[in-house]
């Protein structure tokens, strides 16, 4: 007979229980708590079992781990942290904000949240001086932050300001409903109009730091690509991400031997551009948490992108 399952109201500076069924075995710890509750997202989720606030009769297990009948499921968050990030005076490109969420065309050079080597000048310090709500999902350091962006990757980020956008906006994405498209130079001419790149993600073994395509383990990772204009020795592709990994346009572009113009990290050529990889996202399309609208967003290429693809066209 199937056990009925008890879930106490959640209680933020409590902790509560979940006693699994049989019904609901042989799924994985992720997915079983996000499932029953609906106010954290799986990054959340993951982040409170690599930290021991969610244990499965009492003990640390991983987020793969897949429950069993019987096992308790115990849920301990953290009371919030009161905010010490300050805020960053500085004005930010914002191509569209209502009550529920914003769209920022990030510059170069910015990394999007605080973290180790970037404590300050970021994208969350200037959310908050140009904003005036941020959902709190993400936790202290990522306030608003659905996606991310890396440092030297301009164009569209979408912001949640409420944790009902948040939690949306990353189902949206979890599920391929949210579109993110970026326009990118790439080394060498690309001999297919348009393919589809499908190679796992992981940490790369040598350097922490980096990302690299994994035979063995690492996460599902997908790109689209489209060659839009070639050149003599570079091409100006489309990228759409269909899964949302570290770095994952940069180490899938080097996988396929065309690497990003000026990204130094990953084997790109710096003639053209020195100064971080040419890659903009450029579009971004999804359904309004709120309105149920299909919103689109596009951003130009930076004025020293665009002259450099005009150099690529009058190369002979």
């Amino acid at each position: 007979m199937e056990k009925e399952i008890i879930w106490d109201d959640l209680n933020l500076e409590s902790q509560s229980e979940l006693l699994v069924c049989e019904s609901l075995t042989a799924k994985r710890l992720d997915i079983f708590v996000l499932e029953k509750i609906e106010s954290l997202t799986r990054s959340r989720i993951k982040t409170l079992i690599e930290s021991g606030d969610i244990k499965v009769n009492g003990e640390i297990k991983k987020s793969g781990y897949s429950v069993k009948m019987g096992d308790i499921i115990s849920v301990c968050i953290p009371p919030p942290v009161e905010l010490s990030i300050l805020p960053y005076d500085y004005k930010l490109d914002i191509v569209y904000q209502d009550n529920d969420l914003a769209v920022i065309n990030k510059p170069r050079g910015m990394v999007t949240h605080p973290a180790i080597g970037s404590p300050k000048d970021t994208l969350v310090n200037a959310l908050l001086s140009n904003l005036d709500n941020l959902s709190d999902i993400n936790g202290v350091i990522r306030p608003g932050i659905v996606h991310r962006l890396d440092k030297d990757t301009t164009g569209l980020i979408v912001v949640a300001k409420t944790n009902k956008a948040h939690l949306s906006l990353s189902s949206q994405i979890a599920s391929k409903e949210c579109h993110r498209n970026y326009l990118a130079l790439v080394d060498g001419v690309i001999s297919k109009d348009e393919g589809v790149i499908i190679a796992n993600i992981d940490r790369n073994k040598k350097d922490r730091k980096l990302m690299a395509v994994t035979r063995e383990g690492g996460r599902y990772a997908e790109t689209h690509y489209k060659v839009l204009e070639r050149y003599r020795k570079y091409c100006l592709v489309e990228f759409e991400l269909k899964t949302g990994r570290t770095h994952q346009i940069r180490v899938h572009s080097k996988h396929i031997g065309h690497t990003i113009v000026g990204d130094s990290v990953y084997g790109g050529s710096t003639k053209l551009f020195d100064n971080g990889q040419l890659l903009h996202a450029y579009k971004i399309s999804f359904t309004h948490p709120t309105t149920g609208e299909f919103m689109e967003f596009t951003a130009p290429l930076p004025d020293y992108f665009e002259s450099i693809i005009e150099q690529c066209r009058k190369m002979v």
